[in-house]
């Protein structure tokens, strides 16, 4: 199978940092090319918990659409995400896109519809692709982020990742904490 282009949202509420990184290196292990954005802090959108951690990343696998969610799902299981005592989102990892494709697969669908209304997802894909267009609506990311009205507060936070910082200093700075 030809490399896919794939972009996937990852979020935690509950030891936030160790998840996302667990997150990221269980992905690094088979997504080729990964790349993250800035990691962002926001309330909870749609459910009463503490503020999560969101990023997106980028990459490509060769793997079938189905089979790329399935070990997403084991990712998200290893973390603690389906444990009956869990305590907070432990790990969420979503499917935002999959090369072009646009519609319904096996209850999948794509373009994942969070990417146009939920800032924790717009805003770092717009920072790590922002060139690249959205299969539904054919406008950039850095487009629509910026014309979203979006009412919900994020802001960048300081993140490191196999040593490197993913949140720029300055991006921190210009957009500190509410």
């Amino acid at each position: 199978m030809p490399l896919i282009p794939i972009f996937l949202g990852l979020g935690s509420n509950s030891e936030r940092e160790a998840h996302l990184c667990a997150g990221l290196e269980a992905l690094a292990g088979f997504v080729q090319s990964l790349r993250c954005s800035p990691v962002f802090e926001s309330q909870a959108v749609g459910i009463k918990s503490g503020p999560f951690f969101n990023l997106v990343v980028s990459g490509y696998t060769d793997l079938p659409l189905i089979e790329l969610d399935r070990r997403l799902k084991f990712i998200e299981a290893d973390n603690g995400r389906y444990a009956p005592a869990r305590k907070g989102l432990p790990l969420d990892i979503d499917v935002l896109l999959y090369g072009e494709q646009v519609g319904n697969f096996d209850g999948l669908q794509l373009p994942r519809a969070e990417i146009l209304c939920n800032a924790f997802v717009l805003w770092p894909l717009a920072l790590l692709a922002p060139e690249t267009r959205h299969p539904a609506v054919e406008r950039t990311f850095a487009d629509l982020w910026g014309s979203a009205q979006i009412d919900q507060q994020l802001w960048p936070v300081a993140f490191q990742w196999r040593g490197s910082e993913l949140t720029p200093a300055a991006l921190q700075q210009a957009y500190p904490a509410a």
